[in-house]
């Protein structure tokens, strides 16, 4: 069963396999049988593709501007290749009544595997399910629960400072992950539980004073995708690696509080996710477990709606977050396309208490002399790496160090971060004064 949960799924010889067999499916399709005649041959896949993009466009209308499932429009390659099953579908529709159940039964397989093929190109895309066992959640449920004696003892003495720290024995080639659940204590907020990264350099007799780094998912989306699409572990103990078994005590924490949920990380009609945010978490992090006290060397970051979020710890709290990764983020929070509609359902008809809370609305009034931002877009997601240059720019006027750079080939999607991640703790590695 370890062999299946291993295979991957956005490269490899499966992936590879069901685009040779999609690709031989979709041409069987359109291939026209010797009976029929061209005209209808070519009628029937015109309308098939014609209806498909129709079918994709109304769609993605309704969700994006009628029930504001998403604020942005999905991305083109995701729409082309929904448009491609779509299609495929209708001209299967199309052909089964001129067809032997032969050839229904050689249509609907070959459908499916086209459908396939949509499905593994979304996800490759998307880059969040690497494995099968990250589709089936597997790896991500066998994280096990922090353990007390992972825990800060009351008892024990303070970690010892981290400039000049040498490990007293040997370290663990690795880091280890646990889950956690943080309580609403101020906010009020029930959240999903949160999962935390603690590098070698944790587990030493000696254990100095750790920075932090708290991350947010996108949205929808859960903590459990840092693990996946991120690949957090792998970018956390190459890092450590390089620096002696030091790196930053991650904590993924939860926003929202479900899939589907956006709270647009402010206090607002909707929840008190600041609060949640700037007091519950990290009154959980300095009290369970042991890292630096000093916010100097507290960092926050995330991807898409969790870039967003940082930005606004970044801004609003800087006294607890002063360095900031923000990978392919929005220009301010958003539940829809219609900024209206964003306000209405967070601070009904007061557009300026709203604006108060923006990112650029602080870099307007504020001055950030302390604190750095590393931005991060894709370059086949044109319309953030637009936000990105935006942002960077009100940035640096409020007095942020910052660093802003496209990811190559990349798009909307988890391979933004991940790609990024290197760049992302070398910026935070100079800000905390960390060498390899």
């Amino acid at each position: 069963m370890d062999f299946v949960a291993d295979v991957r799924l956005t490269d490899g010889p499966v992936f590879w396999t069901v685009c040779v067999l999609g690709a031989a499916a979709a041409l069987y399709l359109v291939w026209r049988p010797p009976a029929s005649g061209t005209r209808r041959w070519l009628k029937a896949l015109t309308f098939s593709l014609v209806a498909g993009l129709v079918v994709v466009a109304a769609v993605h209308w309704a969700l994006i501007d009628v029930f504001s499932t998403f604020p942005d429009d999905l991305p083109v390659e995701v729409l082309i290749w929904t448009v491609l099953a779509v299609s495929a579908l209708i001209l299967l529709v199309v052909r089964l009544p001129r067809s032997s159940w032969r050839q229904r039964s050689a249509g609907c397989a070959a459908f499916l595997l086209v459908l396939l093929l949509s499905a593994v190109q979304i996800n490759a895309y998307f880059g969040l399910n690497r494995t099968v066992s990250d589709v089936m959640g597997t790896a991500v449920a066998r994280v096990a629960t922090l353990e007390p004696a992972l825990t800060r003892q009351a008892e024990a003495a303070a970690p010892v400072l981290l400039e000049g720290w040498r490990p007293q024995g040997d370290l663990p080639g690795e880091g280890v992950l646990r889950k956690a659940a943080i309580p609403g204590l101020a906010s009020g907020m029930a959240t999903r539980e949160a999962y935390v990264y603690l590098p070698p350099a944790y587990f030493a007799a000696n254990r100095p004073a750790l920075p932090v780094l708290l991350l947010f998912s996108g949205q929808p989306g859960g903590p459990s995708d840092w693990l996946t699409g991120g690949a957090l572990r792998v970018h956390m103990d190459s890092f450590a690696a390089a620096h002696g078994g030091v790196a930053p005590v991650v904590v993924v924490a939860d926003p929202n509080g479900s899939q589907s949920a956006n709270t647009l990380c402010m206090d607002s009609r909707i929840a008190q996710a600041d609060t949640y945010l700037s007091d519950d978490v990290p009154r959980w992090i300095s009290a369970t477990l042991d890292v630096d006290p000093n916010h100097r060397k507290w960092a926050v970051g995330g991807f898409s709606f969790g870039a967003t979020c940082a930005l606004q710890m970044g801004t609003r709290h800087p006294d607890i977050f002063s360095s900031v990764l923000a990978f392919s983020s929005e220009l301010e929070p958003a539940l829809a396309k219609e900024r209206e509609k964003t306000i209405d359902a967070s601070f009904p008809g007061d557009t300026a208490a709203f604006d108060r809370q923006t990112p650029l609305s602080m870099m307007e009034r504020t001055r950030f002399d302390s604190s750095g931002i590393y931005f991060a877009a894709g370059e086949r997601d044109p319309e953030f790496v637009g936000y990105m240059d935006k942002l960077a720019e009100a940035a640096r006027k409020s007095g942020f160090s910052v660093e802003a750079k496209q990811v190559q080939s990349a798009g909307h999607s988890w391979a933004t971060p991940s790609k990024g991640m290197a760049g992302g703790l070398d910026f935070l590695a100079a800000r905390w004064g960390l060498k390899p």
